[in-house]
């Protein structure tokens, strides 16, 4: 659906900031933000908003388009807010790939814009007979990119509606208020990092990652990754656009010293090409200490383990190849145990289950004993507690001791993550939940002090009582969810 009027105003009011002297020129558009009608629908008359977007070049150019619709008229790619824009952001970067073929992973934001308009026209439009459309005025947001590769794109016009595309420099930009504020701004075309990332370690092999909260409309929900973030406007580098993300994220967390490690290329949620700058810095504390403000959970991991974490690739490779430059030896520090070959640690907090299914998509579940310290007399995967293991290892261990099945390591992914809080103001604990591709042995009761039983349950008729994230679990995996986060 498209954006609603709360988070357009925000947009306005920062514009405003910047360009005080167009407020009366827009009271027409604030006034429609606080009406009641959609104010991006191309219905809603006398005015509505439009949005386009301004491609510059490394030679400091200007895509323009030729509009059929205006008679040949040079403009930026531009047009209507569609129902399936979920910003006015992505609403621009709609119009210049279907108008001009360019995609929005061939585009990246400018630090002097940082995803706002650059520019609020406001412009009339005559009355279209053939459309049944009387006069209107567009309130047209502008926003402008820098193009992400040394190479141009290919230029695809939509020949329905477009003839024709010109690269115009600076000062024959048809519009004048884009072309006032593009020379005022200084944009030298030349793309550079608006995001910030803290590649932590601490010296002994161990890297900092964070799990991210299952939340729509944030970079990969659900999976592991570095802290860090965008640039915003107060930002004077992307140093303190990091140690801000830092203190807003994990306020106890210092890094005395941060030095800029290497530029990664990331994509973002509207699929722009958004190079990272990646500062490398050691810390030595317990993560379980910390107060985490946004997210999941902050755990140490070593290069070894990261094959079993949903992570991105680009992510995986940087870590790998810092621990390769920096090496892995080091010492024990604040009482914190250092990774060994074999990538051992006590993972506090982290619960590790087994979801199995046989042939006809039963999944396997124990009845546990009225007396287990976890889950009694309930239904639940089987599930352990890490001792000085790894995750993955620890699963292993567990079916075999509990209930005689042979996984090998290689057959374990990690398929689905349930964040418990169990009590309010409980410790959040973290389930993590494994699958086993393959499989030896048929389950059979081996600590009946835990156990009593082992049944394969259609996942449509799953048995009463189960353990509640078990349950969210099952149904999070059949919908094909990464994330499932349950409070008290």
């Amino acid at each position: 659906m498209p954006p609603s009027h709360s988070p357009i105003r925000r947009t306005v009011e920062t514009y405003l900031a910047r360009h005080p002297g167009e407020r009366d020129a827009l009271a027409g558009l604030l006034a429609a933000l606080d009406g009641s009608a959609d104010a991006t629908s191309r219905a809603t008359l006398p005015a509505h908003i439009t949005c386009s977007a301004v491609v510059v070049d490394r030679d400091r150019r200007v895509l323009h388009i030729r509009h059929r619709a205006t008679g040949g008229l040079l403009l930026v790619p531009g047009g209507h807010v569609e129902a399936g824009d979920r910003t006015l952001l992505a609403a621009a970067l709609r119009e210049v790939a279907e108008e001009a073929g360019i995609q929005p992973g061939d585009l990246c934001l400018t630090p002097q814009a940082l995803g706002e308009p650059i520019d609020i026209d406001i412009h009339d439009i005559d009355a279209g007979p053939a459309k049944g459309e009387p006069a209107h005025r567009h309130y047209d947001f502008r926003f402008v990119f820098h193009l992400a590769r040394e190479e141009p794109p290919v230029i695809t016009l939509q020949d329905q509606e477009v003839s024709g595309a010109e690269w115009l420099p600076f000062t024959g930009i048809t519009s004048p208020t884009l072309r006032a504020k593009l020379l005022d701004v200084q944009l030298d075309g030349q793309p550079e990092p608006v995001n910030a990332s803290a590649l932590i370690h601490d010296g002994a092999g161990r890297y900092l990652l964070h799990l991210r909260d299952y939340v729509p409309g944030i970079w990969e929900p659900g999976a592991f990754a570095l802290l860090g973030g965008g640039r915003e406007a107060g930002d004077h580098c992307l140093e303190d656009t990091l140690r801000r993300e830092l203190s807003e994220e994990v306020p106890g967390l210092r890094l005395a010293d941060l030095e800029p490690y290497a530029v990664e290329k990331a994509t973002s949620i509207d699929g722009l090409s958004v190079p990272v700058q990646v500062f490398a810095g050691r810390w030595h504390g317990n993560p379980d200490s910390l107060r985490l403000q946004e997210g999941v959970l902050l755990h140490w991991f070593t290069p070894d383990q990261l094959d079993r974490l949903r992570l991105h690739p680009s992510t995986r490779d940087l870590i790998h190849r810092h621990a390769a430059q920096h090496g892995r030896a080091g010492r024990p520090v604040d009482g914190q145990p250092v990774w060994e070959g074999d990538g051992r640690t006590v993972l506090n907090g982290v619960g590790v289950h087994l979801h199995l299914e046989d042939g006809d998509g039963r999944v396997l579940l124990g009845l546990r004993h009225p007396d287990a310290k976890y889950a009694g007399n309930t239904w639940h995967f089987l599930a352990g507690r890490c001792e000085q293991e790894s995750a993955v290892a620890c699963l292993v261990r567990e079916a075999l001791e509990e209930a005689g099945l042979v996984i090998a390591p290689a057959d374990v992914e990690l398929l689905h993550v349930v964040h418990v809080v169990d009590a309010p103001g409980g410790r959040p604990l973290v389930q993590m939940v494994f699958r086993a591709r393959r499989w030896k042995g048929v389950p059979e009761v081996r600590e009946p002090d835990k156990c009593l039983a082992w049944q394969w349950w259609p996942q449509e008729a799953l048995p009463e009582p189960i353990v509640p994230y078990t349950r969210a679990a099952i149904a999070g995996i059949a919908e094909g969810r990464a994330y499932t986060e349950l409070g008290w």
